[in-house]
C-alpha cells in the first residue's frame, strides 16, 4: 500500500498529505495532494539513493511558486495566445498570466489546487481527482479529473482522464524538473521528432512545423543538449535558449530519453500527445536562487492549438473521455 502521511497545512488551513509509492526494484516516488507534485522520483545508483527532480523545501515555497516545479498543469498546458479562443462559435477569455498570454491553465489552474485521495491499492498504485467549475480561469464548462499513479518494477506511469459537461479545451501534462546527477546541461538527450514547433513573441507557435535538420534542434541521434550560443539562431534568442515543441515522428519509440552526464542512468519517457516541450530551464533560478539546475520534459498536446485548426483537436466535448498517459522508466546503464 502507498504509505500517506502530513505535509503541512495551506496559508486557508487546509492539510496537505504526501504519498510515498515503491517499487520492487527500488524506484521510489512522492506526490502531493497539492497540485499532485511529483516531489520526488528516485532510484538506487551503485547503492546509493539518487534524487531525479527538483523539489521545493516546503509546501509555503510550492504555494508561491511561480516556476511550476513538479505540478500537473492544465486545465490546457504551455500557452494560449492572449488567452482567447473561439468555440463553437462563442468567443473565451482565459486569464493572462504570463505577460499578455495564458499559461499552464492560468494563476490557479490545476497545479494550484487540493487534489482529493479517492483510492489507494495494495499493488501500488494511487488515483487522486479534483472538480475544476465551469467558469474558473474562464474555461467553460465543469471538469472532473482523475491521475492514477502507479509504480511498475522500473517505471512510473500517470494515468489522466477528465469528463465534462460542455465542450473545453484540455490539455494536460506532469512539469517535473529533471536532474539525473550534476548539471543539466551536461545532460544528453533524444528526442525522436523531424520537426518543431517555431514561436514568435511570448513563445507562442506561429503555426509553422519546421525541420529540424541542420539546427540547434536537432535531438535525433541524441547529443549533449546545452543550446549553442543564443545568436547562432533566432529561435533560441527567442527563447533564451530550449523552450519549444518538438513534434513526434509518426514512428518514434518514445517522447524522448534523457542520459546523466555520467552515463550511468537513463530516462524513457514515453506518453500521449503529439508534442513534447522541452524547456532546458534558463530561468528557474530566478524564481529558486538555491534549487539547481533542471529541464522540463513534457509530453502533451500542441501548445495554443485551439487557435489553429490544422494541429490536432484539443477540445473535450460532453460524452467523451480525455486520456493521457506518461510513463517514466529508468534504466541502469
Amino acid at each position: 500500500m502507498p504509505a500517506i502521511h502530513p505535509f503541512g497545512f495551506l496559508a486557508d488551513g487546509r492539510s496537505v498529505e504526501a504519498i510515498t509509492l515503491d517499487g520492487p526494484q527500488g524506484l521510489r516516488a512522492q506526490v502531493l495532494t497539492y497540485g499532485a507534485i511529483l516531489r520526488s522520483l528516485s532510484f538506487p545508483v551503485e547503492g546509493q539513493r539518487r534524487e531525479l527532480v527538483l523539489s521545493l523545501d516546503s509546501l509555503a515555497e510550492y504555494e508561491r511558486d511561480t516556476a511550476y516545479v513538479g505540478p500537473l498543469v492544465g486545465r490546457f498546458a504551455n500557452r494560449i495566445a492572449k488567452g482567447r479562443f473561439c468555440l463553437d462559435g462563442q468567443p473565451h477569455q482565459l486569464t493572462c498570466n504570463e505577460g499578455p498570454n495564458h499559461l499552464h491553465g492560468g494563476a490557479a489552474g490545476v497545479g494550484r489546487h487540493l487534489w482529493q485521495v479517492l483510492d489507494a491499492t495494495s499493488d501500488g498504485s494511487v488515483t487522486l481527482g479534483l472538480h475544476s467549475p465551469a467558469g474558473e480561469e474562464g474555461y467553460p464548462g465543469n471538469l472532473d479529473l482523475r491521475l492514477e499513479l502507479s509504480m511498475l518494477p522500473d517505471a512510473l506511469r500517470l494515468t489522466i482522464t477528465a469528463r465534462t459537461d460542455a465542450a473545453t479545451p484540455v490539455n494536460l501534462t506532469a512539469h517535473p524538473y529533471f536532474n539525473l546527477g550534476g548539471d543539466a546541461l551536461g545532460h544528453w538527450l533524444r528526442i525522436p521528432a523531424s520537426r518543431y514547433l517555431t514561436v514568435g513573441a511570448g513563445l507562442i507557435p506561429t503555426g509553422e512545423l519546421a525541420p529540424v535538420a541542420g539546427t540547434p534542434f536537432d535531438f535525433r541521434r541524441g547529443r549533449i543538449l546545452a543550446p549553442p550560443p543564443l545568436h547562432t539562431h533566432p529561435q533560441l534568442l527567442l527563447g533564451g535558449g530550449y523552450d519549444h515543441c518538438w513534434v513526434l515522428d509518426d514512428d518514434a519509440d518514445c517522447h524522448c530519453e534523457l542520459r546523466s552526464p555520467q552515463g550511468d542512468i537513463a530516462l524513457r519517457i514515453a506518453g500521449s500527445g503529439p508534442g513534447l516541450q522541452f524547456y532546458n530551464g534558463q530561468f528557474l533560478s530566478r524564481a529558486h536562487p538555491g534549487i539547481g539546475s533542471g529541464l522540463a520534459l513534457e509530453p502533451q498536446g500542441l501548445p495554443d492549438a485551439p487557435n489553429h485548426p490544422a494541429f490536432p483537436d484539443a477540445i473535450l466535448r460532453p460524452g467523451r473521455t480525455y486520456r493521457a498517459e506518461i510513463e517514466y522508466r529508468l534504466q541502469l546503464i
